[in-house]
């Protein structure tokens, strides 16, 4: 679905993607894992045409991506960012329907696909008419949830989307997200730097540091055989406070 191929960017002085290749087969979910600072959240903005390579290239159903493309390849793509990343000055359908009434979707197809897709992301559809301001943190992920996939894309890519949210709240949006992934079956890249919940919806794990690829495959191959000590590292040190509790709870 989207092959990335020996891309590389930097900003200014500091190299943040050095010959990275990375291959999203469709119909799976891949987590892009990794410390702050590894380069995942500029290689999601470089799959969806956001940000520019400086070398290399991506390709999106088999075709190059190009600025000249770039817009209407987005179409197909949903894009959730922290917090929601909603307009304030827009009630959450106004948020969810904006692209749509953009394209002149009429307002019998967006207000039956808003009912769809509150359903969908469990969000009562009386808080549609309120703006951001007035909903909680896990609601207004809920709308950046069906803002992505109001127009029915292929792809969801997914920045961080929990990381602003409380345990509970967290927990409770995982299960949701992971059980939409599976009704939809759409092609999922999501960011993160949890290794618990990368393992929690991942079926194709790619860890990123310092720019580059330290190892790509599935969850199991990370814990058993990584492949640099960079991924023995990281692996033992999100391991090793869950160790702790489980001893204490002893």
């Amino acid at each position: 679905m989207i092959d990335v191929r020996e891309v590389s960017k930097a900003f200014g002085p500091n190299r943040v993607l050095d010959r990275v290749s990375v291959a999203v087969p469709a119909g799976r979910t891949t987590v892009l894992l990794g410390p702050s600072g590894g380069g995942k959240s500029t290689l999601l903005r470089v799959m969806n045409g956001l940000v520019l390579p400086d070398a290399g290239d991506v390709r999106f159903d088999g075709a190059p991506l190009t600025p000249a493309n770039a817009r209407s390849v987005r179409h197909r793509m949903g894009y959730v960012v922290q917090d929601g990343g909603l307009f304030p000055h827009l009630t959450a359908a106004g948020n969810v329907s904006l692209l749509a009434g953009h394209l002149g979707w009429d307002r019998d197809r967006i207000r039956k696909r808003l009912g769809e897709l509150a359903a969908l992301a469990r969000l009562p559809a009386e808080l549609l008419d309120r703006y951001p301001a007035e909903l909680s943190g896990g609601q207004r992920q809920r709308v950046g949830l069906m803002r992505a996939l109001m127009l029915d894309p292929a792809v969801l890519l997914m920045d961080e989307p929990l990381g602003a949210l409380d345990p509970i709240t967290r927990a409770q949006l995982q299960g949701d997200l992971r059980d939409i992934f599976r009704d939809l079956h759409k092609t999922v890249v999501l960011v993160t730097h949890d290794l618990a919940e990368a393992a929690f919806f991942a079926d194709d794990v790619v860890l990123l540091a310092g720019g580059r690829v330290e190892q790509a495959g599935p969850m199991r191959d990370l814990i058993r055989a990584p492949a640099t000590p960079f991924v023995t590292e990281f692996v033992r040190a999100q391991r090793e406070p869950l160790e702790a509790l489980r001893e204490a709870a002893a």
